[in-house]
């Protein structure tokens, strides 16, 4: 069966990103959850897609200029108050589940990774024994690298849409840079995805290959009925009643 992974905590659902989006991601029964880390000023790993406030808090300004105590009294957009969560608080609420935790990671404002960032990831996960549980992700080759050079066994997951394609010289080539990785996961972008299928299939094979983010009932069940590993959604709710009415044994 495709897995579904609930992306940024259900976003469609609750606050993306949020403690409590979190909570009833996982009480759905979803298969995995993704969501974004940043580094903040002081070196505490945050749980925010944005390498800026302005879309999901009440804040303005970097990420990285903040403390990790800063952002936490930084609100959320209806989020009831709640602050930006750090990643030690998001792994507690998936401690003792076997859901996977897709772990994002990002670039600051520039587009730059985070110096150190990987390693201070590994070094959580490798404390916590998440090894088995948690694939890390990123549209940045280098950082992917960085993350099997220092941990030659850490699952991890390549997302590409068709800009992040086109700035490694075309899908083909795109394909070949993650597939050189080895055993590397690839999010395709549903809409890319749905062009290059072929391709992506014969390249990748099924079992490593993913599509985001699907959200409305048709294209959720145009992905659930084909030979993929996962699906990345806003809406797991639908994915999850969809693939539990097509396999109701399961």
């Amino acid at each position: 069966m495709v897995l579904v992974i609930g992306h940024r905590g259900a976003r469609n659902l609750w606050p993306e990103n949020s403690l409590d989006g979190f909570v009833r991601t996982r009480d759905l029964g979803v298969d995995g959850v993704e969501f974004d880390v940043h580094l903040a000023r002081d070196g505490e790993m945050v749980v925010i897609h944005d390498p800026s406030l302005e879309r999901t808090t009440e804040g303005a300004g970097a990420v990285a200029d903040r403390t990790g105590r800063e952002l936490a009294r930084t609100p959320l957009r209806e989020g009831g108050g709640a602050g930006v969560p750090g990643l030690a608080a998001v792994l507690d609420i998936f401690a003792g589940s076997s859901i996977e935790l897709h772990i994002e990671i990002k670039t600051d404002a520039l587009g730059r990774p985070y110096e150190g960032l990987e390693r201070r990831l590994l070094t959580l996960i490798d404390r916590l024994r998440l090894q088995e549980r948690v694939i890390l992700t990123s549209f940045v080759p280098e950082i992917l690298e960085t993350v099997r050079r220092l941990s030659p066994r850490q699952r991890v997951l390549a997302s590409l849409d068709r800009r992040s394609a086109e700035i490694m010289g075309g899908l083909p080539a795109a394909l070949d840079r993650f597939a050189a990785i080895g055993d590397c996961l690839v999010a395709v972008e549903k809409g890319l995805l749905m062009d290059s299928y072929a391709l992506c299939l014969h390249r990748l094979g099924g079992v490593r290959l993913g599509a985001w983010v699907t959200n409305d009932a048709d294209e959720i069940s145009i992905w659930l009925a084909r030979p993929i590993r996962q699906i990345t959604t806003d809406r797991p709710d639908i994915a999850l009643a969809q693939r539990k009415e097509a396999h109701p044994a399961a």
